[in-house]
């Protein structure tokens, strides 16, 4: 955009920390996928000082941070207040713009949000924001340099010298070697989990963190282990636990009543008074009319 071009390079270093530093969600500008953003969360406006232990990132809570005192060449910010100059600043040359956030772009909820800019920019705590600035793009232009040279190097093969052929070959041979043995680890060990079972009942594993989200090494510690049913987590135990209880109190004749989320427990003292009168039986003495 021009209005960024002739921004002040204060405000473009600005924008370059926060494109970095922010955590953007997905949204959908006119069917185009964009990079949006909050003024400040509802949890971070309870502290903007307070930057351990929060997880979100927000612009305002980017700028008061110790991150951004180390970045050169960009505007003092010492408070809130500052961060809102400053991000208002960076707003008027269009780096970013506040938007409107609807409904999800498709049938799924998980879908990107619509997004719609609002004729009126300003900065706001509670507003959202599209990014119009993609920071800097070395990264994305080495790697589309090295793309093109693998490309080119691979059609030119031909004209490689014989020892890199060769080499080539070898790596190639290897790879597939590696693969076709984690296929084979793979069969054999089901085969003779197949057969423990049988056997050995409940059944023998070999590397059962093979599949596992883990590291490369990690995958085959251990060597082997027994097929033996996951423990119930203990929340689950407490949970049988309770029922259990509220079923004999039951049976013994105590009601259980919640109130507010809470439990207790009233005993019903087992007398004739509090028994209803209508479930007494009552026997009367009533005159022949015939003597």
């Amino acid at each position: 955009m021009e209005q960024q071009q002739k921004a002040p390079p204060q405000i473009k270093n600005v924008a370059q920390f926060l494109r970095g530093a922010l955590k953007a969600r997905v949204g959908a500008l006119n069917g185009k996928r964009l990079d949006y953003f909050k003024g400040l969360s509802r949890f971070d406006r309870a502290s903007v000082h307070e930057f351990m232990g929060h997880i979100g990132k927000s612009a305002i809570k980017a700028l008061v941070s110790p991150a951004y005192q180390k970045v050169k060449d960009v505007p003092p910010v010492q408070d809130e207040a500052q961060a809102m100059a400053v991000l208002s600043a960076v707003n008027a040359f269009a780096f970013f713009l506040r938007v409107q956030r609807g409904g999800p772009s498709g049938s799924s909820s998980s879908s990107p949000k619509n997004l719609q800019i609002i004729q009126e920019q300003m900065f706001g705590v509670d507003e959202y924001y599209a990014w119009f600035f993609e920071g800097s793009q070395w990264t994305t232009y080495a790697g589309g340099i090295l793309m093109v040279a693998i490309m080119l190097a691979g059609v030119m093969f031909p004209l490689w010298p014989p020892i890199m052929r060769l080499g080539v070959w070898y790596l190639s041979i290897g790879m597939l070697g590696l693969i076709g043995l984690f296929f084979a680890i793979a069969i054999v060990r089901l085969i003779f989990y197949v057969i423990t079972l049988v056997v050995a009942s409940p059944g023998i594993w070999i590397f059962p963190k093979l599949f596992a989200d883990v590291g490369f090494v990690e995958s085959f510690i251990p060597l082997w282990e027994w097929d033996l049913p996951k423990k119930k987590s203990k929340k689950s135990k407490k949970g049988e636990k309770v029922e259990q209880s509220e079923k004999s109190e039951k049976k013994k004749g105590k009601a259980v009543s919640t109130n507010g989320g809470g439990a207790f427990i009233e005993e019903v003292d087992d007398s004739p008074d509090s028994r209803p009168n209508s479930r007494s039986a009552r026997v009367e003495d009533v005159e022949d009319e015939d003597a």
